[in-house]
């Protein structure tokens, strides 16, 4: 199996050094088209930023697969920074996350880079270069040449966030690749109890439930002063209804046939990918007038627009605090994104039916303060229900505040499992 999962990584890279090389004219265009070019550029990055230097701090390694996995990471990687005596170097596989963190991260970062794909080649280079004293992976990003590589060089690797599904591939019978992986690291940090019985049950102690340092860091995000002069004239004091993350045919469905049934509500949409084919896409199927943030400037007149749509990344988390109740899209794929951002507010929230990889809906479920919608006519309901109580709105509001502050913390927990190993 090590064989055909090497195979199939090469076959990877030549597909991306092809589109690369293509003039950008050709297709395909968009975040595959970003994915080759950064997978190109990274050598290139990673010796201008990396030979040479005078900065001797050991260098802490940060993984995530994209921004939405990097909200973990972050109030990790805050804490390290503030010490002082760590080289915070982050990698993102996903252009999501490399292009809405490039050149915005002092707070948290020395350096930010693509991850390279994971051959053995490239594992070793990239290594070689990066030298890291230790290593966190965020959620479920299990890569078998890099996992090996640092297991050989003895660096400390940590799996952060963790949430181990009995459908993960380490219970298949194509497996063993991915179960050798688990041996590189030097401690699991999990979401939940269940996660730990299960790595018990492939041989592992080295585990502690933790629980989720999104909440660290969404309860941050949305304390800190901020504010948007376009959105808040957008606002315009009203309720407004926040569709985060919206991603795919179905989401775009369940949000606009909604906006389409009240239009005397007003709506902030932001895309998971932002491109000229999606936002076309939302502005045919709002029957309201919509208009693009890069469009406003802070004297335009919404008077009359429905509907604004945030073509940019990376404000999403703050967005939330303009909202009165959200909707979070991915829950029809495998990937529903944060739906820990807008709780953090107080904001009532519903999502896609797809939540196995994350333990938050459910509890939110139970709550009273998330509900799972399977169709525009269960989202439809679940709102008219909440918009026409003001009451019942507030006593969401109260138990989702409750909520965020009872799972602040799972970032000094992290913290000190990461200083007791030794590098």
């Amino acid at each position: 199996m090590n064989h055909l999962y090497n195979a199939f990584l090469q076959v990877g890279k030549c597909a991306l050094d092809l589109i690369a090389s293509l003039p950008r004219s050709c297709p395909p265009h968009g975040k595959l088209r970003k994915l080759a070019s950064g997978q190109q550029e990274v050598w290139r990055q990673l010796r201008r930023e990396l030979v040479g230097g005078t900065d001797q701090r050991p260098v802490m390694w940060l993984h995530a697969a994209s921004l939405g996995e990097y909200g973990v990471a972050r109030p990790i990687a805050r804490a390290l920074h503030a010490q002082g005596r760590w080289r915070i170097v982050v990698t993102f596989f996903s252009p999501t996350g490399y292009e809405a963190l490039k050149g915005k991260y002092a707070e948290e970062a020395d350096h930010v880079f693509y991850l390279p794909l994971d051959t053995r080649a490239q594992a070793c280079a990239f290594l070689d270069l990066v030298r890291p004293a230790k290593a966190l992976f965020i959620i479920s990003e299990f890569w078998p040449n890099y996992l090996a590589e640092l297991k050989r060089r003895a660096v400390p690797t940590f799996l952060v966030s963790a949430l181990i599904s009995p459908k993960a591939p380490f219970f298949r019978w194509y497996g063993g690749v991915f179960r050798r992986a688990l041996e590189a690291f030097t401690h699991f940090a999990v979401l939940n109890e269940a996660s730990a019985t299960r790595l018990g049950s492939l041989g592992h102690t080295n585990v502690t439930v933790t629980g989720d340092p999104l909440f660290d860091n969404a309860a941050a995000v949305a304390a800190a002063p901020w504010r948007d002069a376009v959105v808040e004239r957008f606002a315009g004091g009203q309720c407004v209804f926040v569709a985060g993350s919206v991603e795919g045919r179905k989401d775009l469905d369940l949000v606009c046939t909604l906006a389409n049934r009240h239009r005397d509500v007003r709506f902030l949409i932001v895309p998971h990918e932002i491109s000229a084919e999606n936002l076309r896409s939302l502005k045919y199927r709002l029957a309201g007038k919509a208009c693009c943030y890069s469009e406003c400037t802070e004297a335009t007149d919404f008077a009359g627009v429905q509907t604004l749509i945030v073509d940019f990344v990376g404000a999403l988390a703050r967005l939330y605090r303009y909202g009165t109740w959200a909707y979070v899209g991915g829950g029809f794929t495998p990937r529903l994104h944060s739906v820990i951002e807008p709780v953090a507010y107080g904001l009532p929230v519903a999502f896609g039916p797809r939540t196995g990889r994350k333990v938050t809906p459910g509890e939110m479920e139970r709550a009273g303060i998330g509900r799972t919608v399977r169709s525009a006519a269960e989202l439809d309901r679940w709102f008219v229900q909440l918009a026409g109580h003001p009451a019942r709105r507030e006593q969401v509001r109260q138990a989702a505040l409750a909520y965020t502050r009872r799972n602040i913390g799972a970032t000094k927990e992290i913290m000190r499992i990461i200083s007791k190993a030794q590098s």
